[in-house]
């Protein structure tokens, strides 16, 4: 084994990588990462997620030849998912164990099948959506979504870019500004999109929503926006997918698995609305002189309808 290889498993000097993970964070890391690993790679991540008290008695050596990979391909993996060496994720496995010993969560699966009573279905629903919550959560980087929040409370002027279900997201997003007094964009229409993009420049914000992070029209006037010179943010799924080339913050939702009954799309929707509700409340903290007399503002224009509502009935 060379110098480099044994320092690398040792988290050594020249390692840079950031303070691993939580334990707890161990999981979502993995969820969150698997799909852009190569397959080797997946399955190490996928071993330890799946087994992290029988992982963090192997060595090096013992979980390479259970998962039928390299030496190398374990330290990899283990730096990918944040750990300096492959000593620190081991410990991490070993904490993870202990906490699943002390309370593990309930035994349901997520996967939907055609002949489910309801009450399963809400039951399996509701365990997932708390799981894609948890996972964002955990895997937010909390330093690029205080660096976007700060450009959002300084923007002249926010566009936000989705299709289909994070259209809606983009939608929502772009409602919340609004109300506390700030302009803001959702654009759906990719022609729209890119027109209203070359119009931005330093000093406004774009705000791409894809879970992919490959989808066309979101990456497009992303790009735009960014050669123009505004700040760039990407909400994305898969933390080195396309859309990130564009952005000058990233930040990751959770991964969800994908059945013929449930599309990605309604869980990684969750996940998206969290982010949006973390920009928003950043942003209105930052800018909370005028966010609440804006925001007051909006509640009153609306109250006399609530109120004609109530009385109809």
């Amino acid at each position: 084994m060379t110098n480099e290889l044994k320092e690398t498993f040792a988290g050594g000097p020249g390692a840079t990588t950031p303070a691993p993970p939580a334990p707890a964070a161990l999981a979502a890391k993995v969820r969150t990462l698997a799909p852009s690993m190569t397959r080797s790679m997946q399955r190490v991540a996928e071993a330890v997620a799946d087994d992290p008290a029988g992982c963090a008695a192997l060595t090096v050596t013992g979980l390479a030849e259970l998962t039928g990979t390299s030496e190398a391909t374990v330290v990899r993996t283990a730096r990918l998912l944040g750990y300096p060496g492959y000593r620190d994720l081991r410990l991490a496995l070993a904490g993870l164990a202990a906490q699943q010993q002390s309370g593990r969560a309930p035994a349901i699966t997520t996967d939907i099948a055609v002949d489910d009573p309801m009450a399963d279905v809400v039951a399996k629903l509701a365990y997932d959506e708390q799981q894609t919550l948890a996972d964002t959560a955990a895997g937010l980087d909390t330093v690029q979504l205080a660096a976007a929040v700060s450009a959002l409370a300084g923007a002249r002027r926010t566009d936000v870019y989705g299709v289909g279900a994070s259209g809606l997201v983009a939608q929502d997003l772009t409602q919340k500004l609004l109300r506390i007094g700030l302009l803001a964009h959702a654009h759906s229409d990719p022609h729209l999109a890119v027109t209203n993009a070359v119009q931005l420049r330093s000093g406004d914000v774009a705000i791409a929503i894809t879970h992919s992070g490959s989808t066309g029209d979101v990456i497009e006037p992303l790009r735009v926006a960014f050669e123009h010179g505004a700040t760039t943010v990407a909400v994305t799924g898969r933390p080195d997918s396309p859309v990130t080339q564009y952005a000058d913050h990233v930040l990751t939702t959770s991964t969800a698995r994908e059945s013929e009954l449930r599309p990605a799309a309604m869980s990684s929707r969750t996940g998206q609305l969290l982010v949006v509700d973390c920009l928003f409340v950043g942003v209105a903290q930052r800018t909370y002189d005028a966010a609440a007399p804006a925001l007051a503002a909006s509640y009153e224009a609306l109250a006399h309808r609530h109120r004609v509502l109530r009385k109809g009935l």
